[in-house]
């Protein structure tokens, strides 16, 4: 998950992203907050594709949600969603820290999202 501020202000919102560890592909994504129903949001997005392996950090959301025989709770095996974060950051001034550059609305970041990642897919 990467978190933005909306509007400069108090009003945070998370990025949710599923990435194919092995072939290092962008799968999915879905903004919203850190709880459990963002979480669930997501996985309605991918229950059509074969999901073997959930691997997260230990956050709180996807106690519940995603299948226990599944889930691998550990921040050695996040490394290619942090790698995703590090390509949202420099190629999105909206995404950086202490920047002029914010985003006014989610729907501005989502587009901007799918747009970065239909550009680096071809």
């Amino acid at each position: 998950m990467r978190c933005i501020v909306i509007s400069g202000q108090k009003n945070y919102i998370w990025i949710w992203i599923i990435v194919d560890r092995y072939g290092k592909r962008f799968v999915e994504f879905v903004l919203g907050k850190r709880d459990k129903a963002t979480c669930k949001k997501l996985l309605e997005k991918v229950k059509d594709k074969a999901i073997s392996w959930c691997m997260t950090d230990f956050g709180k959301a996807y106690e519940g949600v995603l299948p226990t025989h599944k889930h691998i709770q550990s921040k050695a095996e996040t490394y290619t969603v942090e790698g995703y974060n590090s390509l949202f950051r420099h190629f999105l001034a909206r995404m950086r820290r202490k920047t002029k550059c914010y985003t006014k609305s989610p729907e501005i970041l989502r587009y901007s999202l799918l747009f970065l990642m239909k550009k680096k897919k071809q």
